[in-house]
């Protein structure tokens, strides 16, 4: 299990083709040695079904893409924190836009994520709902329009009022919340416009995973932090 540090890009792996197999652990290994050789924060959130198997092979921060508000016991599918704990896992995403929670569920998770020790990165979709799910004092806020996801164009260039306010709002809640860029971002411009605009680091996905030198692209976003 590994601290993740600010800046802080985390590179959502989802569960395209290209990291079905041993390409999680291919893509996981270029993460790490992007961050070795740098010093960037780079964290990685491969599918789940390979969560532990990556854990244990690489030495930057692995995150789940989802955790739900179980104990263990039964409860056939889900995935429970302390699952992703005992994966080896250092934290996780919860209410990503493809995997949305009730409020409720976000506050249930994240409360037992702080009690194992996990960091907490929570989607929300707009300036409001990052304000709303801020009460429940994650340790970071993603703000990720949904019709910008997957996309060739940045947050911070289609509406940077997004950030600049989603940092605001959640600011305005609980001001020790690491808010970060979603949606888009695939370029080192991109990453610099986020930290300009208050973020303190970016989630994407697309941008690294379905490209053809996923080192290059890394390397290039993470040029300016």
């Amino acid at each position: 299990m590994t601290d993740l540090r600010y800046p802080a890009v985390i590179v959502n792996f989802k569960v395209y083709s290209q990291v079905e197999g041993q390409g999680a652990l291919r893509l996981a290994k270029i993460c790490g040695k992007v961050a070795e050789e740098t010093g960037a924060s780079i964290a990685v959130c491969p599918p789940i079904a390979e969560l532990s198997y990556v854990a244990s092979q690489v030495s930057v921060p692995v995150l789940s893409q989802n955790v739900d508000p179980r104990k263990p016991g039964s409860g056939t599918g889900y995935t429970t924190p302390s699952a992703v704990k005992s994966a080896g896992a250092s934290g996780t995403l919860i209410n990503h836009s493809e995997n949305r929670k009730p409020a409720e569920d976000v506050g249930a998770c994240v409360s037992m994520c702080r009690e194992l020790g996990l960091i907490s990165c929570v989607c929300a979709e707009s300036i409001a709902k990052a304000g709303e799910l801020a009460a429940f004092s994650p340790d970071m806020i993603a703000v990720e329009p949904p019709e910008l996801i997957g996309g060739d164009i940045s947050v911070t260039s289609a509406d940077p009022g997004i950030v600049r306010g989603t940092v605001a709002a959640v600011e305005s809640v609980d001001r020790r919340i690491s808010v970060l860029c979603g949606a888009g971002v695939k370029t080192g411009e991109d990453v610099k416009a986020a930290l300009e605009l208050g973020a303190k680091g970016v989630l994407l996905a697309s941008g690294v995973v379905k490209a053809s030198d996923p080192e290059a692209v890394l390397r290039d976003l993470i040029r300016y932090i």
